[in-house]
């Protein structure tokens, strides 16, 4: 906080106020907060593709075919890879609610980049910003070196029933290029193939997703009422449990084998906001979020529930850690600075949050999810 601009900080913390009817007021403060001073959002672009994904499964509306039905993404060139084992799953097949869970628990890239197949990149960009999030572009899949043309590219899905095919979607192409139209050019250096290239790295081709944007999907997610009915996200009431329970559960919790692991998966292996990855989450305490991290940025937006207290508020941070402006080379301070940055600042809010008197108790338990499914 000495040196905000270096670290590019940005904070949004809202108070929530419940009325006699439990109905919520939310009263937001920021700190720096600037959609023109961007930040790389790594993960947190995975929230909003997951929520369209089960939009389209209910637009689809094909008999049979639900969030758990097998999906087998097929490849027709430009980079592209199948997917048809998910030896995470149930039966070791894929689906697209078995991908947003994972998203959610431990944010797995390849279980992202099926979803933005699905979807697709024009759908996903033109659908945000019908809603209102129109700083946000989502361009490219995560964790694969494709150029932009390749990601415009989408690959064929198939959903089947044992022997039977219930929908088969081809690849799709996004007739337009939503890359920012002018440069984003972060930091002094970058390693390409392993090269020190002396130039500062252009953004503009890379995803985007403002602080106010992420913070606003997470709200309307939260609390669909308090966005007009049109912004919504199209889910059905088992939609936002499901969705609810996968952002809050701990990865041991799962059910998920291959997520048992605490010392790999710790409780707080995707919570940035008030816990150290080593040290357990009070039972009272549940989070609902959603992390990024990437080229030294980290950034986390949190709904913050703390039911034997009475407590909710919402915290949406990003923190930029990369001390010699170099991308690529692995020195960030993350450990350092980040982590322990934010950790310290959800913390601040929740000791705010302890001593603020509420004019109406809240009613949370609609937040009250046992983990491990419906």
């Amino acid at each position: 906080m000495a040196n905000p601009e270096r670290h590019r900080v940005q904070v949004i913390y809202t108070q929530i106020e419940r009325d006699e009817n439990n109905r919520p007021l939310f009263r937001s403060f920021s700190y720096r907060l600037n959609d023109e001073e961007y930040f790389y959002p790594a993960s947190t672009v995975k929230l909003p593709v997951a929520l369209l994904a089960l939009e389209k499964i209910n637009r689809l509306d094909v008999p049979g075919l639900d969030r758990d039905t097998v999906m087998l993404t097929g490849a027709d060139g430009h980079g592209q890879t199948e997917a048809t084992r998910d030896p995470t799953a149930a039966g070791g097949l894929p689906s697209v609610g078995h991908y947003i869970r994972k998203v959610l628990l431990v944010s797995d890239n390849d279980a992202f980049n099926r979803l933005y197949e699905f979807v697709g990149q024009a759908e996903i960009n033109e659908t945000l910003h019908s809603r209102g999030f129109e700083g946000t572009r989502i361009l490219h899949r995560l964790d694969l070196v494709l150029d932009v043309e390749s990601n415009r590219h989408t690959n064929p899905v198939r959903f089947v029933d044992g022997g039977t095919i219930l929908l088969e979607q081809p690849g799709a192409y996004s007739p337009r290029e939503y890359r920012a139209t002018e440069p984003r050019r972060l930091g002094r250096a970058e390693v390409i193939d392993g090269e020190l290239v002396p130039e500062a790295k252009d953004f503009a081709e890379k995803n985007a997703l403002p602080l106010q944007d992420l913070h606003d999907v997470l709200k309307a997610l939260l609390f669909p009422g308090s966005v007009p009915e049109e912004d919504r996200f199209r889910l059905t009431p088992e939609d936002y449990r499901f969705v609810y329970r996968a952002m809050s559960e701990y990865p041991a919790e799962s059910g998920i084998a291959e997520y048992d692991d605490p010392a790999l998966y710790p409780e707080a292996y995707a919570k940035y906001l008030m816990f150290d990855r080593e040290e357990p989450i009070p039972p009272n305490i549940r989070i609902f979020n959603k992390i990024g991290s990437a080229y030294g940025f980290l950034t986390d937006a949190a709904y913050v529930v703390d039911f034997d207290n009475g407590i909710e508020f919402i915290l949406a941070a990003t923190v930029y850690t990369n001390a010699n402006e170099t991308f690529n080379d692995g020195n960030y301070e993350y450990d350092e600075i980040g982590y322990p940055f934010l950790r310290e600042l959800g913390k601040a809010i929740y000791e705010i949050e302890l001593e603020r008197e509420r004019r109406n108790a809240p009613d949370l338990d609609r937040f009250r999810l046992a983990p491990g499914g419906l």
